[in-house]
């Protein structure tokens, strides 16, 4: 068992241990990104206090709260990032890799998710001097009570492995489209809106606001960001886990079931 159970933790280490290499070897893009998110993040503040002017709450959150929330989804955006799933079925199945990543001794799917987490892991790092921008300009304030960051940490968990199965059963699509990138800007436009990284989904209508909660996006995104802005009490989130046990059992069944049926779909450049 011990043997067992140190030979997993060294091979998904090891896959772990790949992805930083990579964002060092990418460092320009990283202060590109940080330029762009600084932008965006101004360009928010000025437009909520703008909504504001005329009204002091909307949907029951006043300005503070509001803006508190929209700095926290920007800050952790990355946790609804994962198009790269879908981008790196494409280009196993353009470079016809898909056999030889099968024929690992690893299973498949528990590595690519081992370095969904990484990734987004090393994002979040990345995402500090955000957080430094927001406090300087904006005085954002994060909360010191412990509990809400164990449970903001672990909704967060959760609900990022309901969004990579989700994501895994999309990126099987593509053996039967084998196309990419129509698939990934579709998925990208769909999650921006409704994981309430733009408006809080207290803001929509009942009707709309339901069809968002029902939605992995929202278990990655805005669950855990509303815990840690004190939109979402303490007393609600037992409710929340168990939501998403029941996602993650399903949409994991399901995630390793089409995969199953639909790669052997996978007939393109020798793959």
């Amino acid at each position: 068992m011990i043997t067992t159970l140190r030979r997993y933790t060294s091979i998904y280490g090891a896959i772990a241990a790949m992805w930083p290499k990579m964002y060092l070897a990418y460092s320009i893009w990283v202060w590109m990104q940080f330029i762009v998110q600084v932008i965006a993040l101004v360009i928010f503040v000025a437009f909520w206090t703008a909504v504001y002017a005329e009204q002091s709450t909307i949907g029951g959150l006043n300005l503070q709260q509001t803006l508190s929330y929209i700095i926290l989804a920007q800050i952790f955006l990355p946790a609804i990032d994962a198009t790269s799933t879908i981008y790196y079925f494409g280009d196993l199945m353009r470079e016809g890799r898909v056999g030889v990543e099968l024929l690992r001794p690893v299973d498949f799917q528990a590595a690519n998710y081992v370095g969904s987490v990484t990734r987004i892991a090393i994002s979040l790092v990345t995402q500090m001097p955000l957080a430094l921008v927001a406090w300087l300009l904006f005085r954002f304030q994060l909360p010191s009570d412990p509990l809400v960051w164990l449970a903001f940490l672990l909704t967060l968990l959760l609900g990022n492995a309901v969004l990579f199965c989700f994501d895994w059963i999309l990126a099987c699509v593509s053996f039967y489209s084998t196309e990419t990138w129509g698939l990934s800007v579709l998925r990208f436009g769909v999650a921006t809106f409704f994981s309430g990284s733009l408006v809080p989904l207290t803001m929509m209508p009942t009707w709309l606001r339901s069809i968002a909660a029902a939605m992995p996006f929202a278990q990655a995104l805005y669950m855990p960001v509303s815990i840690l802005g004190g939109i979402t009490p303490l007393a609600a989130v037992p409710r929340i886990w168990l939501t998403q046990l029941v996602y993650l059992l399903v949409l994991g069944y399901l995630s390793r079931l089409v995969f199953r049926v639909s790669v052997r779909k996978v007939t393109v450049q020798g793959g």
